[in-house]
C-alpha cells in the first residue's frame, strides 16, 4: 500500500508516497476512491459494466498542490453528480492541465460507506521529497518517508 489514512480531529485526510508525481496522483486518487466504498461496493465494481472517457482539469501556473484539489473535485463531482465512479485512471501532467484517461462504473451501482462533501486545503501536500530527505510519520498510523520520491496528502470535508 502507497497511501494511508490521515488521522485527523474531524474530517479525513490521505497521505500518500510514491516514486514519481504520475504514479502519486494515481495513489492519493485511488485512496480517494477506495475509503468512500463500503465493502460490498468495492466487491461489486469488477461485476459492474466499465465506460471509458477523457477527464481534465486546468493546471494553474503548474501548481500541483492545486491541481490535485481540483483534480480530486472533479472526481467527486463525476461520481456524485454524473454518476462516474473512477475506477482506472492512467495520468498525463502539462504545464496546463492534468488529463486522464478514465474507466468508470455507474456511481448509482456502487455502496458507500462515507460521503466526501469536500476537498480542502488544510494540511495540503504534493511536493518532491529528496534524497535523504525525511518525511516524519504520523503517530502510529503512516510510516516515514525517505527521498528520493514524492508525497502527497489532502484533507477531506466528510
Amino acid at each position: 500500500m502507497s497511501w494511508w489514512i490521515l488521522p485527523t480531529t474531524a474530517d479525513i485526510g490521505i497521505r500518500a508516497f510514491s516514486s514519481n508525481p504520475l504514479d502519486l496522483l494515481r495513489e492519493v486518487t485511488f485512496g480517494f476512491q477506495e475509503i468512500q466504498l463500503s465493502d460490498e461496493g468495492n466487491d461489486a465494481i469488477s461485476t459492474l459494466n466499465q465506460h471509458k472517457g477523457q477527464w481534465s482539469i486546468p493546471l494553474i501556473d503548474e501548481d500541483l498542490e492545486r491541481g490535485l484539489v481540483l483534480w480530486l473535485e472533479e472526481v467527486l463531482f463525476r461520481g456524485s453528480i454524473e454518476d462516474k465512479w473512477l475506477i482506472d485512471a492512467s495520468f498525463k501532467i502539462s504545464n496546463l492541465a492534468i488529463d486522464a484517461h478514465v474507466s468508470w462504473v455507474d456511481s448509482k451501482l456502487i455502496s458507500r460507506e462515507i460521503e466526501i462533501k469536500a476537498v480542502t486545503m488544510h494540511e495540503l501536500i504534493f511536493k518532491e521529497i529528496y534524497k535523504n530527505e525525511i518525511l516524519n510519520s504520523i503517530e502510529d498510523s503512516i510510516p516515514s518517508f525517505e527521498g528520493p520520491g514524492w508525497v502527497a496528502q489532502v484533507v477531506l470535508d466528510v
